[in-house]
């Protein structure tokens, strides 16, 4: 079987806009544009931090090449979603969550300016996020909000179901976010990191009789372990009928939890 290609680009920051008190949403321009625009929105996407983020602002006219801007130094690699893109301006948008600047990647985000510089990373290929189902279950925190705003387009004005989101604040509710057919339910929890009321919610609701229900989870490891659990030993669940992945686990960082979250997916499929 032959490699999946993976393109991989620089961009420049156009434009940043704080869409709640915890959200960022950047603008990057660059060539790579045209190569992603065959990418699923809504995919993950990687991004590359150079170890001194001060080296992201540069204000040459002519955009550096990958090599000239990392060069040997290893980068700070996270994974994000490819939220939007506008072809025709050379555009792509990464959505970030921001709750303090300790991390890499919210650090960036909150202190990023027109000018400067990010390499973004994506899996040349295009999928459904979601299949054909009678009606949906789409579970998720703070971080899963731009998958689920993917998804939340993409279906059709006569999809059913239900969408329970979790953020931080009331003003953090992205009143952009509807679908004429999904009923949508925000849950306030400023401290997801010390738990979280998604699992529990989620399980209240009535699925109907009669009807496939397929259900997509994102959020931190111990809701979406609870939730496959639940969908498979107590409905019954195929793992055909839910997707379910970890975005996060509290107190660890991305490159940290890895190897946790992946290997919960993966006990999961089997």
């Amino acid at each position: 079987m032959e490699a999946l290609k993976v393109g991989r680009h620089l961009f420049r920051v156009v434009a940043k806009t704080y869409k709640t008190p915890h959200y960022i949403s950047i603008q990057l321009e660059g060539a790579g544009a045209g190569e992603f625009a065959q990418c699923t929105l809504g995919a993950n996407n990687k991004i590359f931090l150079h170890p001194d983020l001060d080296r992201h602002r540069i204000t040459a006219e002519v955009m550096p090449d990958w090599l000239a801007f990392y060069g040997d130094e290893k980068p700070v690699v996270r994974t994000y979603t490819h939220r939007a893109i506008d072809v025709a301006r050379n555009l792509i948008t990464i959505d970030f969550v921001f709750h303090g600047d300790e991390g890499p990647a919210a650090h960036w985000a909150h202190k990023a300016a027109p000018g400067d510089l990010l390499g973004v990373a994506m899996k040349l290929k295009s999928a459904p996020l979601v299949p054909e189902s009678d009606s949906y279950l789409l579970i998720g925190d703070a971080t899963a909000i731009p998958v689920l705003s993917c998804i939340l387009e993409s279906l059709p004005v006569t999809a059913k179901g239900k969408c329970i989101l979790e953020v931080a604040t009331v003003a953090d509710i992205h009143t952009d976010m509807k679908h004429e057919g999904i009923e949508i339910e925000w849950l306030i929890n400023p401290h997801p990191e010390q738990g979280s009321m998604l699992a529990a919610e989620a399980k209240k609701v009535v699925l109907a009789a009669g009807t496939d229900t397929f259900a997509y989870v994102a959020a931190e490891y111990r809701t979406v372990k609870e939730l496959r659990w639940y969908f498979r030993e107590e409905l019954g669940w195929d793992a055909k009928r839910f997707y379910a992945y970890s975005y996060w686990k509290a107190g660890m960082a991305e490159d940290q939890s890895v190897s946790d979250r992946q290997a919960e997916k993966r006990s999961g499929e089997e």
